[in-house]
């Protein structure tokens, strides 16, 4: 008579946010990838808010920024207008609905799944058009401007910088375009030169302008959030 099969013993995994640290996991194969895209693969594998994000099925991290952003401002409120450039994947976006915002439009390069309600148009936000259409759809001037808008990047550290400087400026002349007196610009910069000037320029338009560094921003990474409040109007 033969023995029944011995049943293996797993034993249940450690790691996680909670349950302790596991060893940072390395991707197998690094084939056709730079150095820099397996370093940033890597990092997106062991990123604890890249886990959570999946987990609570927001479409990225930087859901997680904007969360602990408005958590201390509040301006994502139930019928406000919100401008989202820069959309995709679409994690500010979802948090904007999550917190009851309901009228919503969008914009980027990048094709994005729909996100009802939000109006999404795929297209270059410095396309003359596109400022138009934005208002169109929001039917109305905004509450909220927000911005993760970076552009794509040659390699070259200066052109790099001044690339992106113009988008952030570009933004901040379209919010204040399009905001409401009272109303709300965020966005993604970066520390460095032009920073200083941008926020200088931005005090005069608003009450009150911050410096944010929230805890999902990456602490080895130059980015960092203005936030201006009190758009004093036209």
């Amino acid at each position: 008579m033969t023995e029944p099969p011995r049943k293996r013993m797993v034993k249940p995994p450690s790691g996680g946010l909670e349950g302790g640290r596991a060893k940072p996991a390395r991707l197998k194969t690094a084939k056709q990838r730079t150095p820099s895209q397996q370093a940033w693969l890597e990092r997106q594998v062991n990123d604890p808010f890249a886990a959570k994000a999946r987990a609570m099925g927001y479409r990225s991290r930087a859901a997680f920024k904007l969360t602990e952003i408005d958590d201390r401002f509040r301006f994502l409120k139930p019928g406000a207008r919100v401008i989202d450039l820069g959309l995709a994947p679409g994690g500010w976006t979802q948090v904007a609905i999550e917190r009851g915002v309901t009228n919503i439009a969008g914009v980027d390069l990048l094709p994005v799944e729909p996100l009802p309600p939000a109006h999404i148009l795929q297209m270059d936000f410095t396309d003359p058009e596109c400022g138009p259409r934005l208002k169109e759809l929001l039917g109305g001037a905004a509450d909220v401007v927000m911005s993760d808008m970076a552009p794509n990047t040659v390699g070259h550290k200066q052109t790099d910088h001044l690339r992106i400087m113009g988008l952030i400026e570009a933004a901040a002349d379209f919010a204040r375009e399009v905001l409401k007196p009272g109303g709300v610009f965020v966005t993604k910069a970066f520390q460095g030169g032009g920073t200083t000037e941008l926020i200088g320029d931005l005090k005069r338009h608003f009450a009150e302008v911050r410096n944010v560094k929230p805890k999902a921003s990456r602490q080895d990474s130059s980015e960092v959030f203005i936030v201006a409040t009190g758009f004093k109007g036209r």
